[in-house]
């Protein structure tokens, strides 16, 4: 039996709604991307008292208590965040950490995963199945929506990113995305999202990112994403502040396009932003032509998608923590 368990899960691109208006049958509805990095990653170990350590570690202290009451567990642990997410940045911070310290607790104490349940018991996955769906399996993901009955929206697409295929990250340091009661407030004020833009939206995903995804097309994909965010970003500027809700990740998600890069877009509320390219070289290209314009608050990354979920690592260690 082991006595410490590290827990790694996904950032997850959120590349759009599919309704996101919420009328008409099943609510939102999403597609999105499971990421190489960044990554939360968790350590739990048998302890003599409850210690909690770590870059958003007060928040997932209280996910653990919440999942060892609902398990019946009595054990104290040391949980240690060793890599978090950036919060409010639109990579899933929230839902990323909840399922990693549900993971960890279960791996510990010997108990199979469970990722939907601790979902909803850690009010995650309200609006979008791609967190849960990213911890899960990884790859891109299109969930259907919640349906009226509620429950996390059901995952009705999965396929793998190419290897080949880059991601580049646009990540601005002085600025957070809508969240808590801003977020739901900014829901409130949004007008209703007209049936013939979900259609749009759907036709694209469909006809379009789907097929190009098995047959690695990344024009016909970036066309099929830079549709979506379109019709999404126009719905959403008027809460955020634009199409992007920063004007710095806009000007050097605009010159990356100029460069070549496909796809552009903005995860979920942002900050970050994206866009994709062919090849790692092809993306190193890209981001060196930009250098220039990002200043001190803007961080360009290039990363690969990532095909698989959270990786589980048990150990054995001589004496218990303390």
């Amino acid at each position: 039996m082991s006595n410490t368990v590290t827990i790694k899960v996904p950032a997850r691109l959120h590349l759009g709604f599919l309704n996101p208006g919420g009328d008409g049958g099943r609510q939102f509805g999403s597609v999105g991307l499971a990421l190489s990095e960044p990554q939360t990653v968790v350590t739990l170990s048998r302890s003599r008292e409850a210690v909690a350590e770590g870059p958003d570690s007060a928040r997932a202290a209280a996910h653990l208590d919440k999942v060892r009451r609902r398990l019946g567990i009595r054990d104290d642990h040391r949980l240690v965040v060793e890599q978090a997410i950036p919060p409010h940045a639109g990579l899933g911070s929230g839902t990323q950490i909840a399922l990693a310290v549900a993971l960890a607790v279960r791996a510990l104490h010997d108990l199979p995963p469970n990722p939907r349940d601790d979902a909803t018991l850690l009010s995650r996955g309200a609006r979008s199945g791609i967190g849960v769906a990213s911890v899960v399996d990884g790859g891109v993901i299109v969930d259907a929506g919640r349906s009226e009955r509620g429950g996390l929206p059901p995952v009705v697409a999965r396929l793998p990113f190419p290897d080949d295929w880059r991601v580049i990250l646009i990540l601005d340091r002085g600025g957070q995305g809508l969240h808590g009661a801003d977020e739901i407030e900014a829901f409130r004020r949004l007008p209703p999202f007209p049936q013939s833009g979900v259609g749009e939206i759907c036709r694209h995903v469909l006809t379009g990112l789907m097929p190009a995804l098995i047959e690695r097309d990344i024009d016909g994909f970036g066309a099929a994403v830079g549709a979506v965010q379109r019709l999404v970003g126009a719905h959403f500027a008027p809460v955020q502040g634009g199409v992007f809700t920063s004007g710095r990740v806009e000007a050097v998600a605009s010159r990356l396009e100029r460069t070549g890069a496909v796809g552009i877009g903005q995860s979920s509320w942002g900050p970050t932003g994206f866009a994709f390219a062919a090849s790692e070289a092809q993306a190193s290209g890209m981001v060196a032509a930009v250098r220039g314009m990002t200043g001190s608050d803007i961080e360009i990354r290039i990363v690969r998608g990532r095909n698989f979920g959270a990786m589980v690592c048990p150990a054995r260690l001589d004496m218990v923590e303390s």
